[in-house]
């Protein structure tokens, strides 16, 4: 008896107690076109500023892109390396400067730098209100990691206002 009470329970744990009442579909917020746009304008606004040259990638939650942005002088490379850091970013749940860290040859998770997409480069940052994760940004082409974060970052101050619900 005691081993079918244990069983029941690991069961209803496993099924995440679900129960009949709860919903089929589940609901979620999503950035706007427009605070997404916001976002990466801010971003790349403050590269500029910086004297940098840069693309600015938006993610939603999916990873899916909603907004490239790329400055006259930009390399080529910088579209498509903005939108894996924002990709990587929302896949992985953490900004891309500590993937770096945490994927670094040796650690555990060092594999993970062979998924499709991945870039484990600073500035990919994930964009978050109340707690979740709605989008992402990626920026590429200052003159390190730590600089691409920094314009992603103050990007998402602009619009965090906006974004707490």
């Amino acid at each position: 008896m005691k081993s079918k009470v244990i069983a029941t329970a690991v069961v209803f744990f496993v099924a995440g107690g679900a129960t009949a009442e709860e919903e089929a579909l589940v609901t979620f917020k999503a950035m706007t076109p427009e605070t997404a746009l916001r976002l990466a304008q801010t971003a790349l606004q403050d590269c500029r500023d910086k004297g940098f040259q840069t693309a600015v990638a938006v993610v939603d939650r999916f990873g899916t892109l909603q907004v490239l942005l790329r400055d006259r002088y930009a390399g080529p490379h910088t579209p498509e390396t903005a939108r894996r850091k924002a990709w990587t970013a929302v896949s992985f749940r953490t900004d891309t400067r500590a993937m770096v860290e945490l994927t670094g040859p040796g650690k555990e998770a060092a594999g993970v730098r062979f998924v499709e997409d991945a870039m484990m480069v600073g500035g990919g940052v994930p964009v978050t209100a109340a707690g979740s994760i709605v989008g992402g940004i990626g920026v590429s082409g200052a003159p390190s990691g730590e600089a691409d974060d920094g314009c992603a970052r103050t990007g998402i101050d602009d619009v965090q206002g906006d974004l707490d619900f």
